[in-house]
């Protein structure tokens, strides 16, 4: 009986033991599996790799963005006058090239010239008064499209603004009584002299070159008129206006002009790079071609100062 019972011990025995091998290699599998499933789960993190391609890295890399696309067309000036459907003037009044008529209409060899090119256009001609000493500040801020007045070409015009080819011949010339005409022959004798001039004219960049002092008006029209009066005793204004305004029959026959100081050129102002130029060029060219720029030039009494091409 007691060899029973120690065999069922022993028996009982062996079998917790085996019981306690085959349990421990479980528990290890376990731990090693949760390891392994943790290194093998997706981060939490979605962001996408720096490298993933946004809207705005689509572009290719030599091409311009969508919205400069259309820039270059607003750079034409042609384009722009023809969308706002008028081609402004700035201009002073200047007989025979810009001045009112009797139904204050501007008229003259400028304006009526001025008037068909903006009609080559499709558009119509708009005038402003200016003044003349702002005229590049005038262009550049889009107040006015082109500058059409009789304008001398010099460096300062040429630097500040793109110009036309030359379409009159023209120069700086003293105008005095006539009863003074001959006392004042010289330049050396101008000195003598008191002077109007427009501000910022070519008659005023002469007298400034002799040294002689003036007083500056916002016209060679009233520079004129300062020395019908007596308020001056001549002016320097061009010699286009001279011959229509001074002289026998003319608005003031007790003027006349003696010395031309320098000679000149005039051409028509646009913004610096404007397509205008080529525009005005060619339709130059037409209107001389059509009879057109003679005809007016005889109308306003400019045919022997006119370039025709």
């Amino acid at each position: 009986m007691k060899k029973k019972i120690l065999a069922l011990l022993l028996v009982c025995g062996l079998l917790l033991s085996l019981a306690a091998c085959g349990g421990a290699p479980a528990e290890e599998n376990t731990e090693s599996g949760s390891a392994a499933n943790e290194e093998t789960t997706p981060p939490d993190d979605t962001t996408p790799p720096d490298d993933t391609a946004t809207p705005d890295d689509t572009q290719p890399a030599d091409e311009e963005p969508a919205t400069l696309t259309g820039v270059a067309d607003t750079d034409s000036d042609t384009a722009y006058v023809q969308n706002k459907g008028t081609l402004v003037v700035g201009i002073t009044d200047f007989a025979p090239m810009d001045y009112k008529s009797e139904a204050g209409e501007w008229i003259g060899f400028d304006a009526d010239m001025a008037k068909a090119f903006a009609d080559s256009l499709g558009v119509k001609a708009d005038f402003i008064e200016i003044n003349w000493d702002n005229k590049l500040m005038e262009l550049d801020t889009k107040a006015i499209d082109v500058v059409w007045n009789g304008m001398t070409i010099t460096d300062e015009v040429r630097e500040g603004a793109s110009v036309s080819d030359a379409y009159c011949l023209n120069g700086q010339v003293v105008v005095l009584p006539a009863e003074l005409a001959d006392a004042y022959t010289t330049v050396e004798s101008l000195s003598e002299l008191s002077f109007a001039v427009e501000n910022g004219s070519a008659g005023a960049a002469q007298l400034d070159l002799l040294g002689i002092p003036y007083t500056a008006l916002d016209t060679q029209a009233r520079a004129l008129m300062e020395v019908a009066s007596g308020a001056s005793d001549a002016c320097v204004i061009d010699l286009l206006m001279a011959g229509a305004m001074i002289g026998e029959g003319t608005s003031y026959p007790g003027l006349t002009h003696t010395l031309q100081l320098n000679s000149e050129e005039y051409g028509v102002a646009f913004r610096k790079g404007s397509d205008l130029v080529d525009a005005f060029n060619q339709f130059w060219a037409d209107a001389s071609a059509q009879g057109t720029v003679m005809e007016t030039a005889n109308m306003y009494g400019v045919q022997e100062s006119v370039v025709v091409k």
